[in-house]
């Protein structure tokens, strides 16, 4: 895991926009660890300020002249690896394109307001905090990425009745997209909590559903734990749990965020232990914090089986790291172990 910094994180902003260049400077000046080291309109231009300057992070909008965001960022990802946190639009367009970002290794993303008139920078008011997450991060090239062995999944699965519980954040689209990969269309009914804005969890569903046989969708409330399914916690005002009514459910209920989040991997991993006792599956992946470290401590406490990302696979070993050590994981594993893991121990035997 990387040290603590000590120094302020040096960011370059990238956006077509002069007043959203200005917009998001001003944002983050006002916090003390991050320094605003310059501003570039394409990507041709911030390719020269960023040879000169070497920043930690970049911002990085999608749509611009001369070059689109995200072949600048492929670019980036392949010759000069390094944290770049996505600004993208609301649009349903801008979020397909936010995600594919962040499958090419963007490290977070951010929503640009809807509004430029007034009050503006409330919407980028997490945008300091991903900033100094995404300098902590493991960047890799995206060509040499280390091969890791996948453990075998189970020739022919059979669900035993248990339920798999998720948690993830700061590098999670790519990690779910790598653990669900492994998943049958006979899967175990699982949820996820992601940490990501409220825009994005919906084309997120779309994308992981396209990549396994199993069905996957935002969470709605009341929605059945069945065989094949796998529910995603929408982002924004709501916590995703699972309670016992006429079989397992998921519901959604309006709260104050815990652990610093709304939707929380902790309210998840709690109510599933309460819900399901031995009966479940918990896994804990990349992200900064804590987030989900007690609820699965629960799990674990409750009979259930716990699983944490290693610290070599992570893009930021922050939540599966605090799982650990407080004793809430059995078992360390590879991301790309993860997903046959889980069907391992939810198997019938």
């Amino acid at each position: 895991m990387s040290p603590p910094r000590t120094a302020p994180v040096r960011v370059v902003i990238v956006d077509d926009s002069a007043t959203m260049r200005g917009l998001i400077s001003s944002v983050l000046r006002r916090d003390p660890d991050i320094e605003v080291v310059g501003t570039a309109g394409d990507p041709y231009e911030a390719r020269e300020i960023i040879k000169s300057l070497n920043p930690d992070v970049i911002t990085l909008d999608i749509e611009m002249p001369n070059m689109n965001g995200l072949e600048f960022l492929e670019r980036i990802m392949r010759l000069r690896p390094m944290p770049v946190v996505m600004v993208s639009t609301l649009t349903t367009a801008g979020a397909d394109a936010t995600l594919r970002a962040l499958e090419a290794g963007a490290v977070d993303c951010v929503a640009k307001p809807t509004s430029l008139n007034g009050g503006g920078d409330a919407a980028l008011n997490e945008l300091p905090y991903r900033v100094k997450n995404a300098a902590r991060a493991t960047v890799r090239a995206r060509l040499d990425a280390p091969v890791r062995p996948s453990a075998p999944a189970p020739k022919a699965y059979t669900p035993s009745g248990d339920i798999v519980a998720i948690g993830s954040s700061t590098g999670g689209v790519e990690a779910l997209l790598t653990l669900l990969g492994n998943y049958p269309a006979n899967c175990p009914p699982t949820v996820i909590t992601q940490h990501m804005p409220a825009t994005f969890t919906k084309s997120f569903a779309a994308r992981l559903d396209r990549a396994t046989p199993a069905h996957v969708q935002e969470a709605y409330d009341g929605a059945p734990m069945e065989i094949g399914k796998v529910y995603l916690a929408p982002g924004g005002d709501t916590h995703l749990e699972v309670v016992r009514s006429a079989g397992l459910r998921c519901r959604l209920r309006d709260g104050e965020p815990v652990t610093g989040h709304r939707p929380s991997v902790d309210v998840l991993f709690n109510s599933v232990a309460h819900a399901a006792g031995k009966d479940c599956v918990g896994a804990i992946l990349t992200g900064m914090g804590k987030d989900g470290a007690q609820g699965l401590a629960a799990i674990r406490e409750a009979g259930g089986h716990t699983l944490g990302q290693d610290e070599a696979s992570c893009v930021v070993y922050g939540m599966p790291k605090v799982a650990f050590e407080i004793g809430a994981v059995q078992r360390q594993a590879s991301i790309d172990e993860i997903g046959p893991l889980l069907l391992s121990l939810s198997a019938k035997r």
